[in-house]
């Protein structure tokens, strides 16, 4: 196929939530809440992780193991404190889901506009973007401190979409999060579900679901997006 031959002149956009999607994160965000909870002398259970962890916000988060609301200037210094326990542990760590630079690559040759939309901090972005040398093959890249509104909400997708110059309706967005799920579908994208920590029964409907990025190319994209 030649360059651009999966797109057509007004384009389509692959947008990407970054923990779950393209690094597999969780289990190195989970190390270091269970140190910073340690610290603190938060009790917290596996499964309180995989329900109120994955996927959300650290303003959620904080607010439901600290069982009070944290907010303000008090929210940007635990956060600042637990995300630098995640860089510090992650950093020699970094590396794909499998098959996530192919694809990408792949994406690009055809002409499609690609994008990072995560809950994340930008310190967090940078990180994984440094490592892997990929952040000149975004046209969008969106992190926690871009938005007012988090997942579910739609702001950070809609905003992506914006920013690339193509409809919500013909972009798609690979989340593995149920709120991130959801936040695709409320800005009225479709949906690849990354099963990187959830199971498909776990998530909202999805167009389609991989396992990792060997699961699917251009064309299945520029088909999802069209059907």
């Amino acid at each position: 196929m030649t360059e651009k031959s999966l797109t057509d002149q007004n384009g389509y956009a692959v947008i990407f939530d970054m923990d779950g999607v393209i690094c597999h994160t969780n289990p190195f965000h989970a190390k270091a809440f269970a140190a910073f909870f340690d610290k603190y002398q938060i009790p917290y259970t596996d499964q309180e992780f995989e329900a109120h962890m994955f996927g959300k916000h650290n303003s959620y988060i904080m607010t439901h193991f600290f069982k009070r609301q944290i907010g303000g200037d008090e929210l940007l210094a635990l956060e600042g404190e637990k995300e630098a326990l995640f860089r510090e542990i992650y950093r020699s760590e970094v590396k794909t889901i499998p098959y996530y630079l192919e694809f990408l690559d792949e994406l690009k040759a055809h002409g499609f506009k690609t994008a990072v939309a995560t809950s994340a901090p930008r310190a967090n972005l940078d990180l994984i973007l440094d490592v892997l040398q990929i952040a000149n093959k975004m046209d969008s890249l969106l992190a926690s401190e871009d938005v007012n509104l988090h997942k579910p909400h739609p702001e950070v997708y809609l905003k992506s979409a914006e920013n690339i110059g193509i409809d919500p309706t013909r972009c798609i967005v690979f989340e593995d999060s149920f709120s991130g799920v959801t936040a695709g579908i409320n800005a009225g994208i479709k949906v690849v579900g990354v099963l990187s920590s959830h199971a498909k029964e776990e998530l909202p409907p999805c167009v389609d679901y991989i396992r990792d990025y060997s699961e699917i190319d251009a064309g299945k994209v520029r088909d999802l997006i069209r059907q």
